[in-house]
């Protein structure tokens, strides 16, 4: 596993071992997840939710996200994410914590521009996430899920509605983003 692009580009990562819950994401995967958000990326502020090894929070941050935050519950997975963000430098720009996705998003304040959720398969942990995701999200917010392809996501999540899904070998990344008016229309 590796940093794809950007100012850590081809810096290898740390993976976690020994565990069926964490799968990381392919580089092809990857690559079409940052493709579809590429101009969004500069200076956001990016949550990389069920983090595992952190790989899409620090692939983020080398394209020139501002800040990523990196959620995940396990002792295991922030021990390797500190590692990897140390090995490309980035602990400044980061934010590691060690909670229940639901805990962390019951309680924190922040807002963040971008979302990654890429969760264990086969739990239903995207259904429950999502809610309580979506208000912690700014306006220009885009929220992108890797699953399994026979996971059913909601067309709307407040806010938010499906604006594109991406296949690949039995998986799918959905993302959402919020609407944008055209005012053409409101003219009329």
């Amino acid at each position: 596993m590796r940093v794809i692009t950007g100012t850590a580009r081809g810096r290898k990562l740390l993976t976690v071992e020994g565990t069926e819950t964490v799968r990381p994401t392919l580089d092809s995967v990857k690559e079409a997840m940052f493709s579809a958000v590429q101009f969004e990326i500069e200076d956001a502020v990016v949550l990389d939710l069920f983090a595992g090894s952190g790989q899409l929070g620090i692939e983020a941050l080398s394209r020139g996200a501002k800040k990523a935050v990196f959620v995940d519950s396990g002792a295991e997975p922030v021990k390797v994410i500190r590692k990897n963000l140390a090995a490309v430098r980035f602990e400044e720009f980061a934010e590691v914590v060690q909670k229940p996705f639901s805990a962390f998003l019951k309680s924190c304040s922040g807002e963040f521009d971008i979302a990654f959720l890429d969760p264990p398969y086969r739990h239903g942990l995207l259904k429950k996430a999502l809610p309580l995701l979506e208000p912690k999200m700014s306006g220009r917010g885009i929220i992108l899920c890797e699953h399994e392809s026979e996971c059913d996501l909601p067309k709307r999540l407040g806010r938010f509605e499906i604006a594109r899904v991406l296949h690949h070998r039995g998986l799918c990344v959905t993302i959402y983003r919020i609407p944008q008016i055209d005012e053409s229309e409101e003219d009329e």
